[in-house]
């Protein structure tokens, strides 16, 4: 095993430690005073933190910090396992290193056949690494489980959530099951907000079977579907009750583009009615959903920007 290399530092987030510092910081100054939710689940995007931080970072301000984090993501790549543990650690950033729990990774490994130790998937992915910031700032002595999964069948989601459950379930201390994604891509504002509201109706009812046939009969290119789905599988087995949307947005709010939008959602998981529920996204005014980013780091979207300066991630 060797220590992980940061693959997006200077694209997706700063590359300056003190700078990424001051954007975590920032991202989750919780400016409404809630306080944190002993959250069981979550689901949090992974774009550039241009485009999905200030909503990624107002879900993670939502949650006590864990011990021990279980991250689900989705394979941009498509290299490596299509469920794929990584064991290389621990994971550089420009702000410190976050540490792999080895032993935990292969605890599930050797709970689920469909998952495979692997560490290839994980070497360019994105969608774990851009969480980490957050996580380290929550807690700096935070362990990680990296997981990798493509596009599968229900019932193989179902296999690897029960496995979840079953390990994250012997662990002591605090562990948060986090589901790494972003919404519809690439359609006009008003389809996409429509499909992605399929999609989080199915999230705040606890329905994974449910979440996973809107995706696939609606057409909704939610890429992490899959991490999404088998954290709300878990998540029940482990005693969830109530799912919140903590915010929602898309691109539009940066870029201005409706044409062509990508949607972001944060979505709280918890055994307890959270402190402030959140009216979904048809419910009427959802204040804190329809804020996506710091007016102050907005920008036009360009062609050959940084990924930070893009929503296509």
């Amino acid at each position: 095993m060797m220590a992980r290399a940061p693959a997006v530092a200077g694209t997706f987030y700063e590359a300056s430690g003190s700078a990424l510092r001051r954007t975590v910081e920032s991202l989750l100054a919780n400016p409404d005073g809630r306080v944190p939710d002993a959250a069981i689940g979550l689901m949090v995007p992974h774009a550039g933190y241009m485009f999905s931080g200030a909503i990624a970072g107002r879900t993670w301000s939502r949650v006590v910090p864990p011990d021990v984090a279980f991250v689900l993501a989705p394979n941009h790549t498509g290299l490596g396992h299509p469920a794929a543990i990584g064991t290389d650690g621990p994971w550089r950033l420009p702000v410190g290193d976050v540490a792999v729990d080895v032993h935990l990774a292969k605890r599930l490994a050797r709970a689920c056949p469909d998952l495979a130790l692997d560490d290839l998937a994980h070497a360019s992915e994105h969608a774990v690494e851009v969480q980490l910031p957050f996580l380290f700032a929550l807690n700096p002595e935070v362990r990680i489980v990296p997981v990798c999964l493509r596009t599968m069948s229900y019932a193989a989601c179902e296999r690897i959530g029960k496995a979840l459950a079953m390990v994250s379930a012997e662990v002591p201390g605090r562990v948060l099951l986090v589901a790494s994604s972003d919404m519809n891509h690439y359609e006009p504002r008003r389809v996409a907000e429509r499909k992605d509201r399929m999609a989080l109706d199915r999230m705040k009812d606890l329905d994974p079977q449910g979440l996973y046939q809107a995706v696939v009969d609606h057409h909704v290119s939610m890429c992490g579907f899959v991490p999404a789905v088998a954290m709300l599988i878990a998540a029940r087995e482990r005693g969830a009750k109530y799912a919140e949307v903590v915010a929602y947005g898309t691109s539009a709010e940066v870029n201005g583009d409706e044409s062509s939008v990508v949607g972001y959602a944060g979505v709280l998981v918890s055994a307890q009615r959270p402190r402030h529920v959140t009216r979904s996204l048809h419910g009427g005014p959802q204040p804190e959903a329809l804020l996506t980013v710091n007016p102050d780091v907005g920008g036009p979207k360009s062609a050959g920007a940084p990924s930070s300066l893009r929503s296509d991630v």
